[in-house]
């Protein structure tokens, strides 16, 4: 999980969450899935759209200017409801399970915000995005597994109120 560490100000540019639903979509998020996931063909990551219980959600940044002769700013093309071309700049891969104790769980697959837009707040405002999310639908508890050499993620989610709660083990068959 990507860390951001900073809170954004009231100067700072409008954002939206959307659920990425079409293909295009889901083309911009893959490059951004790929900063977290380096080691997956990116063919791998657009399989997981058709996972039935994983949604994939994005978070745009209102740029307020047209930058293509497309009418596009370059970043995903898509535009929000104002018309204004928005760069896609995070994303956050979810789904609800009943895990730990049979409590249900909004389980985190994916939070990666683009590179060179961490520490401004944007992995907080997707994790908060989140936790809405999973209070509508009625979960008691946002989770998620941490490599255990991302210490700079870990302090990201510690400082944003999520404890350590034990571990997740596995086996690769």
């Amino acid at each position: 999980m990507a860390p951001d560490d900073s809170e954004r100000t009231a100067n700072d540019p409008a954002t939206a969450v959307r659920e990425l639903t079409t293909d295009a979509e889901w083309d911009a998020a893959v490059p951004l899935l790929g900063q977290l996931w380096s080691d997956a063909d990116p063919a791998f990551i657009r399989s997981w759209r058709g996972e039935d219980d994983y949604r994939l959600f994005g978070l745009y940044v209102t740029d307020g200017g047209v930058d293509d002769a497309d009418g596009t700013d370059g970043a995903n093309g898509t535009n929000g409801a104002d018309g204004d071309p928005d760069t896609l700049v995070g994303v956050v891969g979810v789904s609800v399970h009943r895990i730990l104790h049979h409590r249900r769980h909004a389980w985190v697959h994916d939070l990666v915000v683009d590179e060179p837009r961490r520490s401004s707040g944007f992995g907080a405002e997707l994790l908060a995005f989140v936790e809405r999310w999973a209070d509508e639908r009625d979960c008691e508890y946002v989770a998620l597994a941490n490599r255990l050499d991302n210490e700079d993620a870990l302090s990201f989610y510690e400082a944003e109120g999520m404890e350590r709660w034990g571990y997740v083990v596995e086996r690769e068959l």
